[in-house]
């Protein structure tokens, strides 16, 4: 029986289950049906009900690139497979002298800087494309974007082993839009810098109050820049329409009480928040970085502009609220169909050699 390993740089929690844990529990129940015994290992992970049929390795105190090498040293794989790691680093070639028959398949999710990386890192990442990329049989992007990136960041010479994997989602755990939510929007990201939420708070102080009076902005999320967004809201007096709501294991349920996703990003690869909010019929303002454009088209199925550009994003705002602009159209046709849970996991199967 062949043996798969999935290496996930990636923290399992109850209160959060979001599209890559449906991915995740959907392709181990498929891995299984063709015949593949599964190990997972993850960043952290105390067991719940979510994930009860794995075999999961926690990394704890370790890294998850260490852990795997650990238990590699006494367990053989056919297949590993890695999420949200770094590529093209030592690790590779590690994994390969213990495990050298191994197909290894590298998953890029990762974001990069608006401006790109400084010249001491694209030189560091272009070296390690030299010597390491030969351990990796498979790059994955999880969007064009991203494509793009790793054939820059490593080198062109990757071309032929490289290739675009869409996201996807369950989206039949989404309910849709309900008719009676205008002006109420959801903010659903990880609360730090680079997602741009101090912009959208910015770019609700330029519009006039009155226009504001029956606006509510919900931000589920958590992390480090939180108590600076607080102060901020509390600095532009916008405390009545502001609201943190901490994180939430049913966005899913939750998407349908609004009337737009709002999500100003400086670094993006193709996310799931966004096909997540479109899959429940909730359009998305959000810029242009990253692997959005390949998903939301301007004033089809959600308003885009550039990274910063808080008048901007406060023109689109006020014209929403006011009624002057509006997206008609169903947005959750194109997601049910294109980046679908089940069409993402078929894709990752026909990976395996």
């Amino acid at each position: 029986m062949k043996k798969v390993a999935v290496v996930c740089n990636y923290v399992l929690r109850p209160d959060r289950i979001g599209g890559m844990d449906r991915f995740f529990k959907l392709f181990d129940e498929q891995l299984k049906k063709e015949g593949y015994t599964v190990d997972w290992f993850f960043t952290n992970y105390t067991p719940f009900d979510f994930y009860k049929n794995f075999t999961i390795y926690s990394a704890e105190n370790l890294s998850v690139e260490q852990k795997i090498l650990e238990v590699a040293y006494h367990q053989k794989y056919n297949v590993v497979i890695t999420h949200f790691t770094e590529l093209c680093t030592s690790f590779y070639k590690e994994i390969k002298s213990l495990n050298s028959d191994a197909h290894v398949i590298a998953v890029d999710h990762n974001p990069r800087p608006l401006k790109g990386f400084p010249l001491k890192k694209r030189i560091k990442k272009r070296i390690e494309g030299v010597l390491y990329s030969r351990y990796i049989n498979q790059f994955i992007g999880v969007s064009q974007y991203t494509v793009n990136h790793i054939l820059n960041d490593y080198g062109s010479f990757l071309k032929n082993k490289t290739k675009v994997v869409y996201n996807g989602i369950d989206t039949d755990v989404f309910e849709k839009r309900k008719a009676e939510n205008k002006n109420k929007f959801i903010v659903a990201s990880h609360l730090r810098a680079s997602k741009g939420i101090q912009d959208l708070i910015k770019a609700l102080s330029f519009l006039e109050k009155n226009l504001l009076q029956n606006v509510v902005i919900d931000i589920y999320g958590e992390g480090p820049y939180e108590k600076h967004l607080k102060e901020l809201t509390t600095k532009y007096h916008l405390e009545n329409l502001i609201f943190f709501k901490g994180s939430s294991a049913k966005l899913n349920e939750l998407f349908c009480n609004y009337s737009y996703m709002i999500q100003p990003t400086y670094m993006e690869c193709f996310s799931l928040s966004i096909l997540e909010s479109l899959s429940a019929n909730v359009p998305v303002i959000t810029t242009t970085v990253g692997g959005n454009l390949e998903i939301v088209k301007n004033r089809e199925n959600g308003f885009v502009y550039r990274p910063g550009d808080c008048k901007t994003l406060a023109t689109i705002l006020e014209k929403v609220i006011m009624g002057k602009e509006e997206i008609k159209e169903d947005t959750s046709i194109l997601i049910a169909k294109e980046y679908n849970l089940s069409k993402m996991v078929t894709n990752h199967i026909n990976l395996l050699p």
